[in-house]
């Protein structure tokens, strides 16, 4: 609905494009730079304004709210010190391609260029990580531009931008401004391509299709699904993209991620088609670009025609919709003879995804009860970090947006996502996993979650060091521990100081009795899992890893 108004402020057009753009929630930390749009916001009773406790914490919320809503993610900061503290959520919302527009003040258009009092030029910080920067110095251009933001934001690979004005801009008058609700293209494939993926797939013996994020911004999972199931056609999830497509389901063979079991990684290799579905083939996914072959034929849908060729050239390079592209697929002719080699792949899958019965270590005592416990439809996110390396091994996820995780390695991501995740989702449960390196980066938005009454469970693995480095550290100077060492931290304790409700556990009864009772909390709480320092990863001890050195 495109709406016309009169004598304006800044500040209030700003707010009519997020009502356009059907935006609950506003993340941020308050700043002078900007006041008068906080005071807009507050007059506007269908947007609340949820005040973190630091930039990167709000950036992250927006950034998971986006991913769990399907919405642009809004964020507002102040100036250069408010920008570079929330940097990590646009360089995140970049790798991630998660839509999201950043609100920055910027000094007073008088002292601009003169290194002003927390100045620094927005367009140049921003331009390498984000995917438009803009200033906007002149009131009239204010809607015009704002909803250019939120079209660029959206359209295509979806992707943060910028958007920087001075303080006294916010409190000028417009005389006219038309707003309406941007509108994202959804671009379709030629015929030809259809044709010609239909060729190929009738020529192949062992055909497997990568999923990515494309699938699940164009809402095509369901079609997804579908076809596969028509076809016989085995679906592997690229990194973190686990909730594309259900882990239950037949035609699923594994998860693209770091550490990669073997078995997943010979069924990419086996494939003599490979169909990368809304991916584009980043580094984890294809192994440190190591996975596909020449001998292989690659056909590449996605909607973001800069990635083809990026890493590998495609056979087939289709520029379009996931949706689009899935839709006109489910009637091609193609008789599918791959059946007996999909069925053993998925059953090589079955075995390296089966949580041990006996001997289990916390963290698989942890997933297993997770998996009993959560309901279907809870939402998990992650943190970055080794612990998350028997979450992707061993959850069952299903479809429907139940997972949230950062493609970008991002440490400090988990609980701050989640808490934008339960705003998309308040009738769900959500879960964040953490390591207690990472949590500690962002753990001040436990007292965020508190403020406004967000229930979130925050489960936290403290192994008293940064794992992931030290596993590295290992690897390459065995015994020469130097940094990765962390202090001993009661994060159960923390919670209680931050209005939540904390509990710690060291056995497979305590933290199914914890589980349990923080499903029913109305209140944010965490569950802290004291885990053996020597269970570095999923694959290997610290002994292993030693002792394979010295081989």
């Amino acid at each position: 609905m495109k709406r016309t108004m009169r004598h304006i402020t800044v500040a209030q057009a700003i707010v009519e494009c997020f009502k356009q753009e059907q935006i609950r929630y506003v993340f941020g930390v308050p700043g002078e730079s900007y006041l008068p749009l906080l005071d807009a916001i507050y007059d506007e009773p269908s947007i609340e304004f949820i005040s973190a406790r630091h930039e990167g914490g709000a950036s992250f919320m927006a950034e998971g709210y986006a991913k769990a809503s399907q919405k642009c993610g809004v964020v507002l900061a102040t100036r250069a010190v408010g920008g570079a503290n929330l940097a990590i959520g646009v360089h995140t919302a970049r790798q991630d391609s998660t839509p999201m527009v950043v609100f920055l003040g910027q000094v007073n258009s008088r002292f601009l260029g003169r290194e002003g009092f927390q100045e620094v030029d927005m367009e140049a910080f921003f331009r390498p990580i984000a995917k438009w920067v803009v200033e906007i110095r002149e009131a009239e251009r204010v809607p015009e531009l704002v909803q250019r933001a939120f079209r660029t934001a959206k359209t295509g690979r979806p992707g943060p931008v910028v958007v920087s004005l001075p303080e006294d801009v916010f409190s000028k008058t417009i005389a006219e401004a038309v707003i309406a609700e941007t509108d994202v293209p959804k671009p379709a494939p030629r015929q030809e391509d259809i044709q010609h993926i239909e060729e190929i797939l009738k020529r192949a013996k062992r055909p497997l299709v990568i999923a990515g994020g494309g699938v699940k911004w164009s809402g095509a999972e369901q079609l997804l699904r579908l076809w596969a199931e028509k076809y016989a056609l085995p679906v592997m999830a690229a990194f973190r993209r686990h909730d594309v497509f259900p882990h239950n389901h037949p035609c699923y063979v594994g998860h693209l991620g770091l550490g990669a079991p073997k078995a997943v990684m010979e069924t990419a290799e086996q494939a003599d088609v490979v169909m990368a579905l809304g991916t584009r083939l980043s580094e984890v996914t294809t192994q440190d670009y190591r996975l596909l072959s020449p001998n292989q034929t690659l056909i590449h849908i996605d909607i973001d025609s800069d990635g083809f060729g990026k890493v590998y050239a495609p056979d087939l390079a289709v520029w379009a919709d996931c949706q689009e592209v899935l839709s006109r697929l489910l009637d091609i002719a193609v008789r599918p003879s791959w059946q007996e080699w999909a069925a053993e792949r998925r059953k090589r899958y079955e075995q390296t995804a089966r949580l041990p019965v006996e001997h289990r270590n916390l963290y698989e005592v942890v997933m297993a009860s997770l998996a009993r416990h959560l309901p279907k439809n809870a939402v998990i996110t992650n943190d970055a970090g080794n612990f998350a390396g028997w979450l992707h091994a061993f959850f069952p996820f299903g479809d429907g947006h139940t997972y949230i995780g950062p493609t970008s390695g991002a440490m400090g991501y988990g609980m701050p996502a989640a808490i934008g995740a339960k705003l998309a989702f308040p009738d769900r449960t959500v879960v964040s996993l953490s390591g207690d390196g990472g949590f500690m980066m962002t753990v001040q938005e436990l007292e965020t979650a508190a403020r406004y009454d967000i229930p979130i469970i925050s489960i936290v693995f403290n192994n008293h060091m940064y794992g992931t480095i030290r596993m590295h550290q290992e690897l390459q100077f065995p015994g020469r521990v130097i940094g990765t060492d962390l202090g001993r931290v009661s994060f159960a304790r923390l919670a209680e100081c931050l209005n939540g409700r904390g509990f710690q556990v060291q056995t497979e009864q305590q933290f199914t009795e914890a589980l349990l009772l923080a499903l029913e909390a109305k209140k944010p709480t965490v569950i802290e899992v004291l885990t053996d320092p020597d269970h570095i990863s999923v694959a290997a001890t610290i002994q292993d890893l030693r002792a394979k050195r010295k081989s």
